[in-house]
C-alpha cells in the first residue's frame, strides 16, 4: 500500500456538500479520479491525493476557500466513520481522544512523527491545550479542519459547556480568514509554534453521557477488525513511506535511522525492499514525486514552497526532479491541469 489512503465516507460526505453548494458532483469526482462506486460504503478506502484533489475542485468551483472548514462545522463524523461512533460511546473527552489516536488510521493515513497520537491534552497552569502532533506543512486544511472537526462535535452535543476557548496555528492567515471570527468564536494566533487548540477544562472531568460499555464494545470490535484488514495490507515500503513523510523536508534521508526506528537492520531493511522490487532511493523520489503532485494540485502552495517541503536545497533542483518526473515543467504542468 505505497499510496496513503483514508475512509471513504469523508469524500463522499465532502461531495455531498460541495454539490449543495453548487458544486457540479460528476465534475468533482472526474477530477479526483473517482466513482460513485468508490464511495458507496464509508470503511472502503480512497487515496488521500484523490481526496484533497476533491477538495481543491470543490473550492474552485465554488470559489470558497472557506468551503473545507464550513463543511466540518456542519456535519457530523460519525455519518462519515465508524471512529465517530466510537467517540460517542466514550465515557469521557479524555477516554475519547485516546479512541481518536487508536483508530486514526481508520480516518486518514496521517504519519506522526516519534510514534506518538496525533492529539495530545497538554496542562499549562489553569490552561488546557489540545495539541496536534501532525507535521506542520503550511497545510491549512488539515489543520483547521482537525480542530473544527473538535468544536463541531462539542457545540451539537453539549452546548451547555462552551468546548473551545483559543487556538493557535502555525499557518498564516488563509484567504477567508475574515470569517474565523465567526466560524471559530475564539482568538486566533497565527504563525505560531505550534497547532493547539485552548479548551475549556471543565472537559477532563466531565462524563459523557453517551458512554454505554456494550455498545462502545460492539463499535470497538468493529474498528479492530477494519485496523486488522489495514494491517494485512501494509508494506515494508509503506512503513518506510510513513517515516520518510516526517522529515521529507530534510532532503536527504538516513536509511540507517529509518531502518532503526523500524526494528531492522540497513541491510535486512536492503533486502526487505529489494524483495519488493524497489530501493530506498527510489521510495524517496516516488515519494516525492506524489508529494509534488499533491502540494502543487490544491494551487495553494508556491512552487519554490513545494521545493522546500520535498528537501530539494534549491528551486531549480526540483524543477530538473520536476522535468524527469512529467516531462515538463512545474508551470507548464500546472497550466495543462487547470
Amino acid at each position: 500500500m505505497s499510496d496513503q489512503t483514508m475512509a471513504a465516507g469523508f469524500a463522499s460526505a465532502f461531495l455531498d456538500y460541495a454539490e449543495a453548494e453548487g458544486a457540479p458532483r460528476d465534475r468533482l469526482l472526474a477530477a479526483a479520479g473517482l466513482t460513485e462506486d468508490d464511495l458507496a460504503d464509508q470503511d472502503m478506502r480512497v487515496p488521500v491525493a484523490s481526496y484533497h484533489t476533491l477538495i481543491a475542485a470543490g473550492i474552485k468551483a465554488t470559489g470558497d476557500t472557506s468551503l473545507l472548514l464550513r463543511h466540518v462545522l456542519e456535519t457530523r463524523l460519525e455519518t462519515m466513520s465508524i471512529v465517530g461512533q466510537i467517540v460517542h460511546a466514550s465515557t469521557s473527552f479524555p477516554h475519547s481522544l485516546d479512541q481518536l489516536n487508536r483508530y486514526a488510521r481508520l480516518m486518514a493515513d496521517v504519519p506522526i512523527p516519534g510514534g506518538r497520537g496525533r492529539f495530545e491534552i497538554q496542562r499549562e497552569g489553569n490552561a488546557v491545550w489540545v495539541v496536534d502532533h501532525r507535521p506542520s506543512d503550511g497545510n491549512w486544511m488539515a489543520t483547521e479542519s482537525g480542530f473544527a472537526r473538535f468544536i463541531s462535535e462539542f457545540r451539537r452535543s453539549a452546548p451547555e459547556y462552551p468546548f473551545e476557548q483559543a487556538l493557535e496555528v502555525t499557518y498564516a492567515p488563509p484567504p477567508h480568514a475574515n470569517r474565523y471570527p465567526e466560524l471559530f468564536r475564539v482568538p486566533v494566533t497565527f504563525r505560531a509554534k505550534r497547532n493547539a487548540l485552548r479548551i475549556n477544562p471543565v472537559w477532563l472531568d466531565e462524563a459523557f453521557d453517551g458512554g454505554k460499555d456494550y455498545v462502545f464494545g460492539i463499535f470497538t470490535r468493529h474498528a479492530d477488525a477494519l485496523l486488522e484488514d489495514l494491517a494485512t495490507n501494509d508494506t515494508v515500503r509503506s512503513d518506510v513511506e510513513t517515516r520518510m513523510l516526517a522529515d521529507l523536508h530534510e532532503g536527504s534521508l538516513s536509511m540507517d535511522r529509518i531502518a532503526r526506528d523500524l526494528g531492522m537492520s540497513r541491510q535486512t531493511l536492503y533486502r526487505r525492499l529489494k524483495d519488493e522490487g524497489v530501493t530506498f532511493a527510489q521510495v524517496h523520489d516516488d515519494l516525492r514525486r506524489r508529494m509534488a503532485m499533491d502540494y502543487l494540485s490544491t494551487r495553494k502552495v508556491s512552487v519554490g514552497e513545494t521545493a522546500y517541503l520535498l528537501g530539494f536545497s534549491e528551486a531549480s533542483a526540483f524543477v530538473r526532479a520536476f522535468r524527469r518526473w512529467t516531462g515538463s515543467s512545474p508551470t507548464v504542468w500546472l497550466g495543462q491541469n487547470e
